[in-house]
C-alpha cells in the first residue's frame, strides 16, 4: 500500500479539526507566501475557538447533571 501524499494528509487533518474551507485556503494561501507565524495565529485562534466550544459544552453538561440530581434527590 502506497504512503499518502502529505497535502492529502495535511488537508484531511484541517477538514478533521473542523476547519472550513475558507480557513484551509487562508491556510494554504499563507504557506505559498512562506507566512509560517500567520499560520500559527490561524491555527491558534481555530483551537481558542474550539476550546470555548468545549467550555460552553462542559457549562451545559454541568447544569444538565445538575437538574438529573436535584430530580434524583426527589424521589
Amino acid at each position: 500500500m502506497g504512503e499518502i501524499p502529505e497535502m492529502t494528509r495535511l488537508l484531511r487533518n484541517l477538514k478533521d479539526a473542523g476547519c472550513d474551507e475558507a480557513m484551509i485556503q487562508k491556510y494554504l494561501q499563507l504557506q505559498k507566501e512562506g507566512k509560517r507565524q500567520e499560520q500559527f495565529r490561524l491555527l491558534s485562534l481555530h483551537r481558542a475557538s474550539l476550546l470555548d466550544q468545549v467550555h460552553v459544552s462542559q457549562n451545559r453538561i454541568d447544569c444538565l447533571d445538575y437538574l438529573i440530581y436535584t430530580m434524583k434527590q426527589k424521589c
